[in-house]
């Protein structure tokens, strides 16, 4: 007797697995992308009558009323920026047009000065023109109304590296209590030193002084006419290079030098130069003293003494 085949259309005997079997977690999260308490939660507030918007006509009133306030708040606001605007745009315009005023004011007046500048520069030249002409070159050259160039010696002088030493000497009875900072006076005498020793014309850092120049002390700044000068000063003076130099340095005033570098640090150098160039001076005054009338009568004697005048 024959065997029949087996049947191929019914199932095995084992399960066919699914295709997403190794993907359970992924399909959890498809199938409950909610979470369970926050399910439980919405169903709560479903269940109790909870809405997101108020339901009562007290709680509607009060949004109302809430959002009617802000609403308001943001208009004035709006308002107020823009009737302020013009007169923001106004000041504004105010303070251009006052700028550009001050401005124009002071292109004048420095076309003024130019002007006034050249005029006094060309009766300089006439007056020189004259038959006095030597005597005006001297008078011009003491009231720094010309620029000078020539040979010279260059000076530089500077506060000492350490600027807070004690001492006497040169300085024991001036008051100062900083002996490293080159003062005032210390300029003075160099200065003096240097006209003394033949100087024609001398300059500080580019400030042409005169014979009626000053030199003064403001705090701790050093004032030439009234200019404050930042260290380390350098002096320039025309005339005969290697002569003036040695000359000064073996002047009272040159050695007085020479004590405040070896005591007190000073650092000061002193060069002889080819040609040094020293500016206008600033300002422009002229005096020429005169014996008072009458003073020899009344004393017997002349004294000698004189008054400035412009």
């Amino acid at each position: 007797m024959s065997q029949q085949p087996p049947d191929r259309s019914t199932a095995s005997p084992y399960a066919r697995p699914r295709p997403d079997a190794s993907m359970s977690l992924l399909t959890n999260v498809m199938d409950h992308s909610l979470d369970d308490g926050y399910a439980e939660a919405a169903a709560r507030r479903s269940a109790a009558g909870e809405r997101g918007l108020p339901r009562t006509l007290q709680a509607k009133l009060a949004l109302a009323a809430g959002l009617v306030l802000a609403a308001g708040i943001v208009t004035i606001g709006a308002v107020q920026a823009r009737i302020s605007a013009p007169t923001l745009a106004k000041e504004r315009q105010e303070l251009v047009n006052r700028i550009e005023t001050e401005t124009s004011d002071v292109d004048a007046l420095e076309d003024s000065v130019d002007a006034l500048r050249d005029e006094v520069g060309e009766m300089q030249r006439k007056a020189l023109d004259e038959p006095s002409r030597e005597k005006s070159e001297v008078v011009a050259l003491l009231a720094g109304a010309t620029e000078v160039t020539g040979r010279g010696v260059k000076l530089v002088i500077n506060d000492a590296k350490q600027a807070d030493q004690g001492g006497g000497g040169p300085r024991e009875s001036t008051g100062f209590s900083d002996t490293g900072r080159v003062r005032d006076r210390d300029m003075q005498r160099v200065v003096n030193g240097l006209w003394e020793s033949g100087a024609e014309a001398i300059a500080i850092n580019g400030q042409r002084l005169t014979s009626l120049s000053a030199i003064r002390a403001a705090g701790d700044a050093i004032l030439v006419d009234n200019k404050p000068l930042v260290p380390p000063y350098t002096v320039l003076a025309v005339g005969d290079g290697e002569r003036l130099s040695t000359a000064f340095q073996d002047s009272a005033d040159g050695q007085y030098l020479h004590v405040l570098r070896e005591n007190y640090g000073i650092r000061a150098s002193i060069s002889a130069q080819d040609e040094v160039r020293l500016p206008v001076a600033p300002s422009l005054i002229v005096r020429t003293a005169e014996p008072i009338g009458g003073a020899a009568g009344k004393g017997g004697s002349d004294t000698g003494k004189g008054t400035g005048t412009s």
